[in-house]
């Protein structure tokens, strides 16, 4: 697992912000596709699911990138 994370880490400091937009692109795209398949009852459970996932990245990420910017 940990050569992932540093095949991971090498990938990221190569790439541009263009590259991890792209990356979001494809991300959101795929869960488009797994949204639509999702049976009628059951896309309560999958929106909750998705809507704490959601909360639980998006928080980190943006308390990340207003200390990075508190910096500048």
């Amino acid at each position: 697992m940990k050569s992932y994370f540093s095949i991971g880490n090498k990938y990221l400091q190569k790439s541009s912000w263009r590259d991890l937009a792209v990356i979001k692109f494809c991300l959101f795209a795929m869960g488009l596709l797994a949204g639509m398949s999702v049976r009628q009852k059951d896309k309560k459970a999958v929106r909750i699911g998705a809507a704490t996932v959601f909360a639980v990245t998006y928080i980190p990420l943006m308390a990340k990138l207003f200390k990075i910017a508190g910096e500048e």
